[in-house]
């Protein structure tokens, strides 16, 4: 079988807009087609990362978002925070909500897909659902139906990589919009982008355990 096309990185220009700044933690929004830290091999540098520790010294990364994925990061301002942002993702007491427009339409209004994923071997980045795979959870919900396209609400309860892609195209049969690894035909043509967005975080403050949270405003992303 044939693998993905390689990647070829032109990130957009333009500093990253703060959607959320204290002492531990800043979050930013990460466009479409920027790497969140840096890829193997030339002219891979520059990524969100990169671009947070240019304008922030010392931010660290906590979490990733992938390349065709737009919307919030959340990076720690110092090693404390990391260690503490980092492991409330690896408990799951973050809370994290993405948007995304897939082709087609769920009968139900709302569901929860529990599906192991694992590599792809052979068409590297590519993930499948497979038995042998790692648990991944999804919970989503209809926002809007929009005839031909359903507009998703989507919780991840796992982070496992292009959950939510996998979920939706193979899991549910509802690719998204625009995606270029999972889509095709008129799914993968209906949107020049990846049409998923991270809309909400919600962690706990690492200096005193309050909740804080960053999130984008409906049409951004």
């Amino acid at each position: 079988m044939e693998g993905p096309p390689p990647l070829i990185y032109r990130p957009p220009p333009g500093a990253l807009r703060v959607v959320h700044l204290d002492a531990d933690a800043v979050v930013v929004e990460k466009p479409a087609g920027l790497l969140s830290v840096p890829g193997k091999g030339e002219g891979m540098a520059d990524c969100a990362e990169a671009r947070v520790a240019a304008a922030f010294p010392g931010a660290l990364t906590v979490h990733r978002l992938d390349l065709a994925t737009s919307g919030l990061m959340i990076f720690a301002r110092n090693a404390r925070a990391q260690r503490i942002l980092s492991g409330q993702f690896e408990k799951r007491i973050v809370q994290k909500r993405y948007e995304a427009e897939v082709w087609g339409a769920p009968e139900a209004d709302a569901g929860r897909i529990e599906a192991p994923l694992r590599a792809d071997w052979p068409n590297r980045p590519k993930q499948v659902i497979a038995a042998d795979g790692r648990m991944a959870v999804t919970e989503w919900e209809v926002m809007e139906r929009r005839g031909r396209t359903t507009l998703l609400s989507l919780r991840p309860l796992t982070g496992r990589s292009h959950q939510i892609r996998v979920h939706l195209a193979a899991g549910l049969g509802l690719p998204i919009l625009g995606d270029p690894l999972y889509a095709a035909g008129e799914a993968l043509a209906a949107s020049p982008r990846l049409e998923l967005y991270a809309v909400f975080l919600a962690w706990r403050r690492p200096e005193d355990g309050a909740w804080a949270e960053a999130r984008l405003q409906a049409g951004q992303g």
